[in-house]
Formats: structure tokens, C-alpha cells, sequence
């Protein structure tokens, strides 16, 4: 009890002025404790069902958080399993380009070469009836000692 409640018990039952029957000061503590019992009293049910509310909601919510947390987890995998086949087919079309180009410049290679073989035969023909002729041009200008 604080000393406010103390004093207001002091406090004179009667206005001032003619005397009257002697009385005992009320005690409005207790007059409001007694009617607020009762509601506090109608409350207590209340509170509890609020803990009970309070406390399944705190479950709801964690059972939706894991939730999540396993879905978001799912779709991370789901993310990387997708990306790591879209990086094999990219590699194989990559590769699939790469070793069509190296056909294309294979088959332009030989195609190179045979012209150079061809060219080289009808050179070659030439070449050596020129060392032909002058091979025999050279014998024939050699003198001839006589035996």
C-alpha cells in the first residue's frame, strides 16, 4: 500500500460543516479491487486462450518458415541441375561447331593439297623433259675421243 491509499483513508467520510454521526472512511482501494476481480477474474480465460492462440500461431509459423526454407532449397537444386544442362548442351554445341569447322577447314586443306599434287605432276612432267634435254644437249656437245 503506497502512502497516497494511506492518506486517502485518513481523509474525512463527511464534508466539512455542521458535525455529524462519526463514520469510517471508505476504503476506494478495495471497493475498486472488488469490482475489477470480476473482470480480471472473466480475463484469466481469456489470457489463456491468448497463450494457446499465441503459442500455435509461434508453431504455424515455424512449421511455414521450414517450409519455405526446404521449397527454397528445392528450387536451388532444381536451378542448378537446369543450369548444369543448359552448360552441357552449350558445351556440346560449341563442340558440335567447332569440330564442323575443323571438317570444313580439313576438307578445304586437301582440297588445297590436290590442287598443289595436281599442279606439282604437270610441273614435275615439265621439269624433267627440260633437265632431259639438256642433259642430252651436254652429251652431245661432248667430244668424242676416238678410240
Amino acid at each position: 500500500m503506497g502512502v497516497r491509499d494511506f492518506l486517502e483513508r485518513l481523509r474525512p467520510s463527511g464534508t466539512p460543516g455542521a458535525p455529524s454521526v462519526a463514520g469510517v472512511p471508505a476504503d476506494r482501494l478495495a471497493e475498486r479491487s472488488a469490482e475489477l476481480e470480476a473482470v480480471f477474474a472473466l480475463l484469466e480465460d481469456v489470457q489463456a486462450e491468448v497463450g494457446l492462440i499465441g503459442s500455435t500461431a509461434d508453431q504455424q509459423a515455424q512449421r511455414r518458415r521450414e517450409a519455405a526454407h526446404q521449397q527454397a532449397d528445392a528450387i536451388v537444386a532444381e536451378a542448378r541441375r537446369l543450369a548444369e544442362a543448359e552448360r552441357s548442351v552449350a558445351a556440346a554445341t560449341a563442340q558440335a561447331g567447332a569440330a564442323a569447322q575443323a571438317r570444313a577447314i580439313s576438307a578445304g586443306a586437301q582440297a588445297r593439297a590436290a590442287t598443289i599434287a595436281d599442279e606439282t605432276h604437270s610441273r614435275e612432267a615439265a621439269v624433267i623433259a627440260a633437265v632431259l634435254d639438256q642433259a642430252r644437249a651436254e652429251l652431245l656437245a661432248v667430244p668424242v675421243a676416238p678410240t
